[in-house]
């Protein structure tokens, strides 16, 4: 693995054995992956939200689903990695916080249509299939009125992408979501702008990728 940049994606698999496998590999090769700070585009992006359900995609160790908990959400977390999402339940249960962990993919979780108020998928490694499945599970999972968070990288260069070990066109881009939103979205946000100083894996990024939008039926 890229420890150096370790929020590069894995080389593209679709079978989940060895995506679990690949991520738990990068897990327990270090004692914290990511900061321990929930994500700034997060706190910024919802703040003047009302806490309802939210699904955390991809929530790694947690920091994300332990700040929504904390602020009144009622936050379901799914990870393909067993190892991540046991450090993030040590730590919601060290912090007296309820959050339901599933361990899952996003398309592979058969989530309830149209039930959460929120969908968080913060620096997502979802990959891209022919007929958009994991783009068509998040908007899917978003009620009526409720509210689609996507947050990315801006895309790298081939160059970049094969030095890091993977093919950017195997993923999925907040461009890819923003492009399937029909009538029954309204999109609130969607630009890159300068990133907020942070620490941890992907510190070394200076712009994030935002696109959020509303379901309005």
């Amino acid at each position: 693995m890229h420890r150096e940049h370790p929020d590069s994606p894995a080389p593209a698999s679709h079978d989940p054995g060895e995506i679990q496998l690949l991520w738990d590999q990068r897990y327990a090769g270090l004692d914290q992956l990511w900061s321990g700070q929930p994500n700034a585009v997060l706190i910024g992006e919802t703040r003047e939200l009302k806490p309802g359900r939210v699904l955390d995609v991809g929530c790694g160790e947690g920091a994300d689903a332990l700040w929504l908990a904390e602020q009144g959400w009622d936050v379901t977390a799914l990870d393909v990695s067993p190892v991540a999402l046991d450090r993030a339940a040590r730590e919601a249960g060290a912090r007296g916080l309820t959050v339901t962990w599933l361990h899952s993919g996003l398309v592979e979780a058969a989530l309830p249509p149209a039930s959460f108020d929120l969908v968080s998928a913060q620096y997502p490694a979802l990959l891209r299939t022919s007929d958009n499945l994991a783009e068509h599970a998040l908007l899917g999972a978003v009620t009526p009125g409720g509210v689609l968070l996507v947050v990315h990288h801006p895309a790298p260069t081939e160059e970049e992408a094969r030095a890091h070990g993977f093919n950017r066109d195997d993923y999925v881009s907040p461009a890819d979501v923003a492009a399937l939103l029909g009538d029954d979205w309204r999109i609130e946000v969607d630009e890159t702008r300068p990133r907020r100083v942070a620490t941890g894996a992907g510190a070394h990024h200076t712009e994030d990728v935002v696109l959020r939008a509303r379901r309005l039926r």
